[in-house]
């Protein structure tokens, strides 16, 4: 019984290293490829100007909260508890409406750059899957770096790819 478990084992592992040797793998580096995208530049440039405006917005609701605490503290001395405590609440409601815009522009920012993104994607996994499949390939791995690839002796499709985008 013994013998025939270590059989079944060996045998395993001999089928196991057959099919191992008969499936061919590639690597590409998949950021490296998307930079280099022409649709990637202009999606950059679409969230760099989203960013701007959003930052710009943000800078004048600081600036106008800034002006107006400074303008009651000044007033403060002089004007009546009751304006006082107006103003005070005028002012929480102007830092929440600040912090709202804040995470409200975070937030649409990063669901733009995942609508512009995913395209770009898409089209890279396309062409990878069209030269993997013309070469033969059965996998190809993520070679980005902190992709978790340790290894890569196989050969690299990132030239072959961008050929097949045409650049």
């Amino acid at each position: 019984m013994k013998q025939f478990k270590t059989l079944a084992i060996a045998l395993v592992l001999i089928i196991t290293t057959q099919v191992s040797a008969q499936s061919k793998t590639a690597h590409i580096d998949v950021k490296a490829l998307m930079t280099t995208m022409p649709e990637m530049k202009t999606a950059q440039a679409q969230l760099q100007t989203l960013q701007e405006t959003y930052d710009k917005e943000y800078k004048g609701m600081v600036q106008e909260y800034q002006t107006k605490l400074q303008k009651y503290e000044q007033e403060a001395p002089t004007a009546g508890e009751a304006v006082n405590e107006t103003r005070s609440k005028e002012m929480q409601t102007m830092g929440q409406r600040i912090q709202e815009f804040q995470q409200k522009a975070s937030s649409q920012l990063q669901q733009k750059e995942l609508d512009l993104l995913k395209p770009i994607m898409e089209k890279a996994q396309a062409a990878i899957q069209k030269v993997a499949t013309a070469k033969g390939y059965d996998y190809v791995l993520d070679a980005t770096e902190g992709s978790g690839l340790i290894v890569a002796k196989g050969p690299d499709l990132l030239a072959d790819v961008k050929k097949q985008l045409g650049f």
